[in-house]
């Protein structure tokens, strides 16, 4: 009879040796996943961070008016180049 006991508590010991073992790797795992996800959210903060920054860049009235002026070659509007049109209706 003990030797019966003595092998189901060696065996008890082994199945919890090897969910020990396989709980530490699950947490390795998940741990390693936990990091890559973080790094990945550092590099989206940076990359939005940039993209604000040339948002404000590019959309001040400055520079679009200089690309105006140089690509379309637009002019100021002055009273004297403005045509006014009417309509008929009364």
């Amino acid at each position: 009879m003990s030797g019966r006991i003595c092998f189901v508590l060696s065996f008890i010991l082994v199945v919890c040796a090897l969910s020990v073992v396989n709980a530490h790797y699950q947490f390795r795992r998940l741990f390693i996943e936990l990091e890559r996800a973080q790094a990945q959210a550092r590099q989206l903060d940076i990359d939005w961070a940039q993209l604000q920054l040339d948002q404000s860049t590019l959309g001040k009235h400055s520079r679009i008016e200089f690309n105006a002026r140089r690509d379309l070659r637009m002019v100021p509007v002055s009273p004297a180049s403005t045509q006014y049109l009417t309509t008929g209706a009364k």
